[in-house]
């Protein structure tokens, strides 16, 4: 949540609304560096499921993906006694109608699974889905891997302790639990609407998100690029080879062109090949590099928690 307190004020009241039955149900609003207070949009809430709300704030702006790691491992460590965390943004966008049919796989799974809420049909604009589309493609032809499901989700409370060691889980939630392999459904969602106020996220934001989903997959992107490239090397390869052939081994006549595409296709095998050398030395360093791990350095981003509803 990043200064939406009136959104999350309205979302509550319907989550509330839309969870009985359970024996306890506390909320953790990951407060992502807002610059407005709470103001009066907390002030008289009447929650009847929803025994606390708790407001861990960090220090800095992260992102929501980055937010959601701290709010993961937060949790793992200090809520020991905690089943079950459902993933959502607090816009209203991820439709408290859905949480328990999210709980409801869950517990149908036996707890050992983690349930995706799949988008069936988007409520962004046309221009949004185009461009959501186009990342779905690229991400496809990078990874080998389609996009399908978002942050909207639930874990269960053993799954969660491997979670938060996932160095991945720093750039992109879903993308490192794909890449995890751990076991995972999905149940076919609606995308709600925004209940107040316009959303954050602009074109740049939106590219860095896609951008830091495909890093996740840095080597398969990296061992895909080196395919590619060596194909089109070698498909540069065979055309000299060809051009060789038929100006020094036959007496066809060459046209005068054949020099300057033989000078280009040159050029394009030497690009190809520092490209591939590139590639190569790329995915070796990334091997090598030290990575963040969640669990263990989450705290250096946390203030001070706060109960903003119910008791300690």
């Amino acid at each position: 949540m990043f200064n939406d307190w009136q959104a999350l004020a309205l979302l509550l009241q319907r989550l509330d609304g839309c969870l009985s039955g359970y024996e306890r149900v506390e909320v953790v609003l990951i407060d992502d560096g807002s610059t407005q207070p709470p103001g009066v949009h907390l002030e008289g809430l009447a929650l009847r499921q929803i025994a606390r709300v708790l407001r861990l704030p960090l220090r800095r702006n992260l992102g929501h993906q980055r937010a959601i790691a701290v709010g993961l491992c937060w949790i793992e460590q200090n809520l020991p006694d905690c089943d079950a965390v459902v993933v959502m943004d607090a816009d209203g966008e991820d439709a408290p109608a859905d949480v328990p049919r999210l709980i409801d796989k869950l517990i149908e799974q036996h707890r050992r699974a983690i349930v995706f809420a799949k988008r069936t049909k988007r409520s962004e604009s046309t221009v949004f889905r185009v461009c959501y589309h186009t990342y779905r493609v690229v991400h496809h032809l990078l990874t080998g891997i389609r996009v399908s499901v978002g942050n909207f989700s639930v874990i269960p409370r053993p799954l969660l302790r491997r979670i938060v060691v996932l160095s991945e889980l720093w750039n992109h939630y879903a993308a490192a639990i794909v890449k995890s392999r751990m076991p995972t459904d999905s149940v076919d969602t609606q995308r709600a609407h925004r209940l107040h106020g316009q959303s954050t996220m602009n074109f740049v934001a939106l590219v860095t998100h896609g951008l830091s989903a495909i890093s996740v997959f840095s080597d398969r992107v990296g061992v895909r690029l080196v395919i590619g490239i060596s194909f089109i090397a070698s498909a540069i390869a065979v055309a000299l080879g060809v051009i060789l052939v038929i100006r020094l081994g036959t007496d066809l006549a060459v046209p005068g062109w054949a020099t300057y595409t033989t000078g280009i296709l040159l050029i394009l095998l030497a690009q190809m090949f520092l490209l591939l050398l590139v590639s190569v030395f790329a995915i070796l360093a990334g091997r090598q590099s030290a990575d963040v791990i969640p669990a263990r350095d989450f705290v250096y981003f946390i203030d001070q928690p706060e109960a903003v509803y119910g008791g300690e």
